[in-house]
């Protein structure tokens, strides 16, 4: 019998990273543009220029291949301008957008590790997790750091969780909150069975019902991206962004 996750952790957790993100959005009109304003200054003041500011998110990622390829929620990431990740030894690296798809809530990324090999977790080769097999959630909630925590595979195949168009996640009631999505749900020999990426809650803290995308879809999102967006997925439609 497993006494300890350490040695799972220990195997996996070096795959798994920090991803922030930034973007410019445009701020919020001034109350001098409204219309009751401009009814007494008239259409010709002056109002200024429009203003921009950062909006700032983060999440999680897993290393899927050696030479830097992670994968991530779409969520995560969104329309991004800049996309920062942070290795588990706390090397940094700008990344680049290699797919990123609505439908499924899965991007892949690219980063440089100037030929480096990177420590990557292996996807488990079928959707076998069953009820009650213990898991972990690695990630990074509310960008404290990488955590880790257990809890076992609540329910397979769930359906109409609002995320996205896909179906089938896996349900589990290990422990995650904000920040854990995009980062990896794995078994005790150290698979990735899926990508955390949604918790049911009323709060928006974790509530014992999270969801992740099972590792076959996954897979099949790895492969369209780095075959130019061709999914094997029946009616899976992916958009590339390179």
């Amino acid at each position: 019998m497993l006494l300890s996750y350490a040695p799972v952790v220990r195997d996996v957790a070096p795959a798994v990273v920090n991803i922030y993100t930034a973007r410019k959005v445009a701020a919020r009109r001034s109350v001098f543009s409204d219309p009751f304003f401009r009814r007494f200054m008239g259409d010709n003041f002056s109002f200024g220029a429009p203003r921009e500011r950062i909006e700032r998110s983060l999440g999680s990622g897993v290393i899927v291949r050696d030479n830097g390829v992670i994968v991530t929620n779409h969520h995560v990431i969104g329309d991004a301008d800049v996309i920062k990740v942070v290795l588990a030894d706390r090397r940094e690296f700008t990344a680049e957008v290699i797919l990123s798809d609505a439908r499924t809530d899965l991007a892949i990324l690219q980063i440089d590790p100037a030929g480096a090999a990177l420590p990557f977790a292996r996807l488990a080769e079928a959707d076998d997790a069953e009820v009650g097999d213990i898991v972990l959630a690695i990630g990074n909630p509310f960008g404290i750091g990488q955590t880790v925590t257990a809890g076992i595979v609540s329910a397979k195949a769930r359906t109409q969780i609002g995320v996205s168009d896909y179906g089938f996640f896996i349900q589990t009631d290990a422990a995650v909150n904000p920040g854990n999505s995009g980062g990896a749900l794995v078994g005790l020999n150290g698979d990735l069975v899926g990508i955390n990426t949604a918790i049911f809650s009323r709060t928006g803290d974790t509530s014992g019902i999270g969801f992740a995308i099972p590792a076959s879809m996954v897979r099949s999102v790895i492969k369209a991206a780095l075959d130019g967006g061709k999914s094997s997925a029946p009616g899976l439609a992916l958009r590339v962004s390179r």
